[in-house]
């Protein structure tokens, strides 16, 4: 079994990835850009355009890094039952998008305390619901396959890219 450090590291990587994967994908098959600009879920978030908007996706690592030090405390759980990443993924599902303790879109606290119609709250939710599959299934599988040595260097080139993309964008975006 992985030590916490290398547990960590995939962590991070497995989330930065499919965190930018999905996370493009949804903003293409849902046209975000339209949804963001022609409905009320527009006044909760940053321009597309803000630095801090084009930034995320390279912050990501950092929330990678938290999923991790909980995922290691449950490692026998989530990493080496048969089917621990779908408790993986139900945690992430009921915890951190369905039963949050804030209250945005998609979540039931959403729901109860913001004015967004249900049509905002729906349309969030394939992306809140794909993205921590793919996290679970992927820490999942590559942890459970070391052998598989490929992975390491895929998974290192894509955060690179991940973070390296934001950059490039906000190094000449104003040019």
């Amino acid at each position: 079994m992985l030590g916490f450090w290398q547990l960590l590291a995939k962590t991070a990587a497995a989330h930065t990835v499919t965190y930018f994967i999905v996370g493009v994908s949804a903003y293409f098959l849902f046209d975000y850009r339209s949804l963001l600009a022609t409905t009320a879920l527009g006044a909760n978030f940053r321009s597309m355009s803000d630095p801090v908007f084009i930034a995320a996706p390279a912050l990501q690592p950092i929330r990678g890094v938290l999923f991790g030090m909980v995922i290691y405390t449950l490692r026998e759980p989530f990493l080496q039952s048969k089917r621990g990443w779908l408790s993986l993924w139900l945690v992430f599902i009921s915890v951190g998008v369905l039963g949050t303790f804030g209250s945005p879109p998609g979540s039931i606290e959403g729901v109860l305390y913001t004015t967004l119609p249900w049509s905002l709250h729906l349309v969030t939710l394939p992306e809140l619901v794909v993205q921590p599959f793919a996290l679970a299934t992927v820490l999942y599988w590559w942890v459970n396959h070391p052998e598989q040595k490929w992975v390491n260097w895929a998974m290192g080139t894509a955060v690179a890219l991940v973070v390296l993309f934001p950059a490039l964008a906000l190094t000449l975006g104003g040019r």
